[in-house]
């Protein structure tokens, strides 16, 4: 767990560095001229000095900050070492989005429901590796062993039985209805036997959303309790096309239609391409 002025920090760093890649600047670049601008009383610019080292050096960062784990969380670097991953889908700009993203719920305050409502939904939106970012998510000083234990035990049932289901027997309002079951059936109400984890309202949200697609259940947590929304990659649209592309276009269509109209009348002469009928001028 770190200071609020660090997490503070470290969302200025993933968002500017997503912002300055994006304009065609080089990571190690960008880099150094964000360590000028974080605060030197946070530990961050000792750690961007790493950042940069390690980049000129093996040319990734998840390997820095992986011999950082008392800096940035293992779920921080296992999300930048699927970024970094050839031929994986998952963009760059994406994980630096969704890393500035937790870094500034967590100043503002986080929750272990929170914290791991979001990273859950990142793994499930970005189809990321459930067996190592389950993982990743339970190692994180905000959860204690209750807590790790269970997301251990979503890790290995996730595909199985339904994420709701899981939510929601953690919850009070899932013994809120056992116990009445028990009333009119007239057994004994012998109350919770494990550990409740989450709140009466993220119980009742996860019943309301049990057999339905999961990104259900995600988006009404972040309506109703003001969860952090998990970034979505931005679609890529083709770039506009300039006047010269336009008229090299127009060109091409003209000849093709002198071409076709040839044709018509009779046969195209292919000597108007032999280059020996049209010698160069002189001096060439």
């Amino acid at each position: 767990m770190l200071d609020r002025e660090e997490y503070i920090e470290q969302a200025h760093l993933f968002r500017s560095l997503g912002e300055r890649m994006e304009a065609g600047i080089a990571a190690q670049e960008a880099l150094a001229a964000i360590r000028e601008e974080v605060l030197a009383t946070t530990k961050l610019p000792m750690a961007i000095d790493y950042l940069v080292a390690e980049i000129k050096l093996v040319g990734t960062l998840s390997t820095a900050m992986r011999r950082l784990p008392h800096y940035f969380s293992r779920f921080q670097t296992f999300v930048m070492e699927r970024a970094e991953h050839e031929g994986g889908r998952f963009d760059m700009r994406t994980a630096l989005a969704i890393l500035e993203r937790e870094a500034r719920y967590r100043a503002e305050g986080a929750t272990p429901q929170g914290l791991f409502f979001y990273r859950f939904e990142c793994l499930s939106r970005n189809r990321l590796d459930y067996q190592h970012g389950m993982e990743a998510v339970a190692d994180d000083g905000l959860f204690d062993e209750e807590w790790r234990a269970w997301i251990r035990t979503v890790g290995r049932q996730v595909g199985f039985i339904d994420i709701a289901d899981l939510v929601c027997v953690r919850s009070p309002e899932y013994w809120r209805l056992e116990r009445r079951e028990a009333l009119l059936a007239g057994r004994e109400d012998t109350g919770p036997d494990r550990a409740i984890l989450f709140g009466e309202k993220e119980g009742r949200i996860a019943r309301a959303n049990r057999g339905k697609d999961p990104l259900f259940l995600f988006a009404a947590l972040e309506r109703q309790l003001g969860y952090p929304k998990v970034p979505r990659p931005a679609p890529t649209t083709p770039p506009a096309e300039s006047p010269a592309l336009l008229a090299r276009r127009l060109e091409r269509l003209e000849m093709r239609v002198k071409l076709l109209e040839e044709e018509a009348r009779g046969g195209i002469d292919l000597g108007q391409f032999d280059p020996k009928r049209f010698p160069p001028p002189p001096g060439d």
